[in-house]
């Protein structure tokens, strides 16, 4: 049994950003970075390798800024800008973005977080991209729901808290310095922690072997009896964490906005071919106009106008990006079904919606359309 030593505490300093920081989601030099991502990605899918330079680049860019307030060195960025700014880069590199989505969601959480300590300790770091932060939290929402025995426990100790068990989704837990994670106490009380990983009882699992989105490096994280003092505490104990209890809110945009940025990518893939073959121009121009109205929906949403629900979106959402990514495979004809083709790259991505962070009744659409059930 092993107790997790306090770090350095950082304390923030005026930081001015680089010269290349993005300001705006139309700003010339985001479409720089996507360029440069995209030519990154070719063999990102083949290697499985961590992307370890395009996730540089987006510190080098500024991109970590966009989601944390001034007051930590960020830029504030509002749910529409994010949006747009999401579609990009998730129309350049799925992994990449996705990955992002998952450090975001674990600075977030610092940045909820009635713990100052910790938010000086980290914050400043994560704005800059010196820091890696992710998410360990699918046990509390969605994943491991049906088991009886919770598979992250909590018990409390005079310090802190110790960790049991393993959190079994966690992006790139092997390349981070802390990960906000959830635990379940024995009375059914919840609570979220940002955990040094460097301690031996705190151990990143063998990655899991997906059939898209490998380079993430997304599998379990273990803990062996791990004591975590209590200045780790991101928020709880409580009853519901997840659901309005401190944990941050689930079930956004930001799934639907990567599967509408894959769909772009796919439906750019069937443009470019469909400027030398006539019979693929219907298509295109179908799939083109559903994007358009898809995407308009969107952001009206993320601006904060009542269009629909987040389930009707993902469920629109995840429709689209399955089938794009399918008429880009169909395109492609043989070539696509090689490793190595951006085609049934794409599909394999598209797939990933289905299982993300996946609600009921979105699960359940799904179902209806693939059934062919009205």
């Amino acid at each position: 049994m092993a107790v997790v030593s306090a770090p350095i505490l950082f304390r923030y300093k005026e930081q001015m950003p680089s010269e290349t920081t993005i300001h705006t989601p139309d700003d010339a030099q985001l479409d720089e970075l996507c360029t440069r991502l995209r030519a990154l990605s070719t063999d990102l899918d083949r290697s499985g390798h961590w992307p370890e330079e395009q996730l540089r680049l987006c510190g080098e860019y500024g991109v970590y800024r966009w989601f944390l307030p001034t007051e930590w060195g960020g830029l504030d960025w509002n749910e529409e800008q994010v949006v747009r700014g999401y579609l990009k880069l998730s129309a350049a590199c799925l992994t990449t973005t996705f990955i992002l989505t998952q450090r975001t969601g674990g600075c977030r959480r610092i940045v909820a977080s009635d713990n100052a300590t910790l938010q000086e300790r980290y914050l400043p770091r994560l704005a800059s991209g010196e820091c890696f932060t992710t998410l360990g939290i699918s046990h509390l929402t969605t994943s491991r729901q049906h088991l009886q025995r919770p598979v992250l426990l909590a018990s409390e100790t005079s310090g802190g808290y110790r960790l049991e068990g393993f959190s079994p989704w966690v992006t790139g837990a092997a390349h981070a310095e802390i990960v906000v994670t959830g635990a379940t106490l024995a009375d059914g009380r919840q609570i979220l922690l940002a955990v040094p990983t460097e301690p031996a009882e705190i151990a990143a699992g063998e990655p899991a072997a997906l059939i898209g989105l490998m380079s993430s490096h997304t599998g379990p994280l273990n803990f062996d009896a791990a004591e975590i003092p209590e200045e780790f505490v991101v928020a709880g104990p409580v009853e519901n964490l997840m659901q309005g209890g401190g944990g941050g809110a689930t079930g956004g945009l930001q799934t639907s906005t990567l599967a509408v940025g894959l769909a772009r990518e796919a439906i750019d893939y069937l443009a470019s071919e469909a400027e030398h073959r006539d019979e693929l121009a219907d298509a295109r121009e179908s799939l083109e106009a559903e994007y358009q109205q898809i995407e308009s929906e969107l952001l009206a949403m993320a601006a904060g106008r009542s269009i629909c629900s987040n389930e009707a979106m993902r469920t629109q959402a995840n429709s689209l990006v399955n089938r794009a990514a399918q008429a880009a495979l169909a395109a492609s004809k043989g070539a696509g079904y090689v490793i190595g083709h951006p085609a049934g790259r794409m599909c394999r991505e598209a797939l990933f919606f289905h299982v993300w962070s996946c609600p009921q009744p979105v699960l359940q659409a799904s179902l209806c359309e693939l059934a062919g059930i009205e």
